[in-house]
């Protein structure tokens, strides 16, 4: 998994072939699920249309004014984004296809849908940078606005980071601080709290532990009060990102926040975005995540890279039994 991580600057790089979207389009929908999903969430900080994350079955009330519905799935096999896709079909919508193969390839095929296809034989979460170019790229046909310069400031500075080894050096200690612990992790609306839903989902497919991940200024007005309960912050460890292009208030209120919480949650540590872009600010953040949940895997003797529970329930799902 560390040689993912490694690569994620040239994924980022990667030029998309495969057929664009031949009209423009006023909005976008951007269906998936899991790493796919968050593929998509970091490609819409860029999009110079609006663009709406579905993560689940059939199509949210948004379809009704007919946007551009892209399915991002790395596998082709992600059964909540093939039902999306049917139901976009169905209604006679715009589709796009952003896969690694399986049943959301041959769709795209069969119906002469756009398709990129991105490099497989990863895991979803590890091809993020394939799937948020291929993604960016569809966005970019659909609306005429360049994505690239995004893109490449992204690669850039992850490049950059990664070759300094100061991030690495970060995380690990990072991973250190939270120890046994759960990482609660901080972040201000946009590419902060979006990095803190990763953070939360590479430790929990990577590390194999809960984490969670809380979004400024929505946990100001319900999580903090969670925290000075009688229980407090026991068991877990916090992390603030912030990002440097933040609103001001936004800022102060992260910083608040950790102020607010010290004697009640552990602190662990804190990570700042770089860059301008809102993707180079994301991938800046995040990739310190991805290398925490590396080394808390490391830590405790696992393999970052098999998802054994979340492949057997999704056997549980194919044989169709009941709970």
């Amino acid at each position: 998994m560390r040689d993912e991580v490694a690569g994620l600057a040239a994924q980022l790089r990667w030029e998309p072939t495969g057929a664009p979207v031949q009209s423009r389009h006023d909005a976008v929908i951007l269906c998936g699920m899991g790493g796919s999903a968050m593929a998509g969430a970091a490609a819409a900080l860029i999009s110079p249309i609006p663009a709406l994350i579905h993560r689940g079955y059939g199509l949210p009330p948004a379809a009704a004014t007919a946007p551009l519905v892209v399915g991002v799935t790395y596998s082709g096999n992600t059964d909540e984004t093939l039902d999306a896709l049917r139901a976009a079909d169905g209604e006679g919508l715009p589709v796009a296809v952003v896969t690694g193969g399986g049943a959301a390839a041959e769709m795209a095929g069969e119906r002469g849908w756009p398709l990129i296809a991105v490099p497989g034989g990863l895991q979803p979460r590890a091809a993020i940078g394939y799937q948020v170019a291929a993604t960016a790229r569809l966005i970019e046909t659909a609306s005429g606005v360049a994505s690239a310069p995004h893109l490449e400031e992204a690669a850039d500075l992850v490049e950059i980071a990664l070759g300094s080894g100061a991030v690495t050096s970060l995380a690990d200690d990072l991973a250190t601080a939270i120890g046994s612990r759960a990482p609660v992790v901080f972040g201000a609306m946009g590419p902060a709290a979006l990095a803190a839903q990763r953070w939360k989902t590479q430790v929990n497919e990577n590390a194999k532990r809960p984490a969670f991940s809380m979004e400024i200024p929505e946990a100001n007005h319900n999580d903090l009060e969670g925290w000075h309960g009688p229980d407090g912050g026991s068991g877990f460890a916090a992390v603030y990102l912030h990002d440097e292009k933040a609103d001001p208030r936004l800022d102060r209120r992260v910083r608040l926040t950790a102020a607010t919480l010290a004697l009640r949650l552990g602190a662990a540590g804190e990570v700042r975005s770089q860059g301008t872009s809102p993707l180079a600010r994301f991938f800046t953040l995040a990739v310190v995540g991805d290398l925490v949940s590396i080394a808390l895997a490391d830590g405790a003797g696992l393999d970052p890279t098999p998802v054994p529970a979340l492949e057997a329930f999704k056997r549980s799902l194919d044989r169709k039994e009941s709970p």
